[in-house]
């Protein structure tokens, strides 16, 4: 992994789960790496078994606290050649009848304007780099209807046309933009997902779960190093010429609405 050597690179939500993952492999591979998260105790804690790595307090859903990482990210780089859009949240799990406005709210807040939030502050630093990589963390929900998920899953559509738009914008500019659509990752997340919807539909996790991985050819789940390996492939020289695409990762997955709908 020599290209990624001195790399200088943002990922939000670095602290923990996939951007945990994404920021050790990173800094290991010599790249100089800023993460940002909203949990002081998890920057604390990553920070602690990886020194290398600059955190920083910030919750990308907030305008004034991404303006102000972006600000210590221009202080201790002065530009950069990589953003990496991490952060997001589950969203609700239920109908839409049955869906808060305010859980909606909030997903889109971290999950889409987030997004929205950082990359506009880093176009002015991957330009200064002479261009660089924009990459999104989508969703199989990204591109296929999610019953129960119609918050996470309109944040995550909402991400593509981003991705298509800004790759279109920026493209002179040698600012590359892709989205990776991993399914279900293996870790807590997935783990609370799959409670919250069990609950819901008044059933048991392990039947939740076991549809979840049925929805895929390969029957699994995918592992957070699997996305750390696209991020790296995206990074390389071989990937020079890919923009405005969905990297899917998800075991072959052709439907998430095979599970029963019936009325509550």
């Amino acid at each position: 992994m020599d290209h990624i050597k001195n790399l200088k690179i943002v990922i939000t939500a670095g602290a923990s789960g996939i951007g945990a993952e994404i920021a050790k492999t990173l800094s290991e591979a010599g790249g100089q790496v800023i993460i940002c998260d909203k949990d002081q105790s998890s920057l604390d804690a990553f920070t602690q078994n990886n020194p290398n790595v600059i955190a920083v307090k910030a919750d990308v859903s907030d305008e004034e606290e991404v303006l102000s990482l972006f600000t210590t990210v221009k202080e201790h780089f002065g530009e950069i050649n990589v953003l990496i859009n991490n952060a997001g949240i589950a969203g609700p799990s239920a109908k839409l009848e049955d869906t808060n406005f305010k859980d909606w709210q909030q997903t889109m807040s971290v999950n889409l304007n987030g997004a929205f939030l950082c990359s506009r502050s880093a176009i002015p630093l991957l330009k200064l780099s002479g261009g660089g990589s924009i990459i999104n963390i989508g969703s199989t929900s990204s591109f296929m209807g999610t019953p129960l998920r119609s918050s996470y899953s309109a944040s995550k559509w909402g991400l593509i046309g981003l991705t298509k738009t800004w790759a279109m914008e920026y493209g002179a500019a040698n600012i590359r933009v892709n989205t990776i659509c991993p399914s279900s990752v293996n870790g807590e997340r997935i783990e609370r997902v799959i409670e919250r919807e069990a609950n819901y539909r008044n059933t048991s996790p392990e039947e939740i779960k076991a549809t979840y991985l049925d929805q895929t050819s390969l029957k699994t789940f995918i592992d957070a190093e699997e996305i750390v390996g696209m991020i790296v492939y995206l990074l390389s020289p071989l990937a020079k010429k890919i923009t405005g695409q969905m990297l899917v990762i998800d075991g072959h997955t052709e439907n998430l609405s095979m599970i029963e709908m019936e009325e509550k």
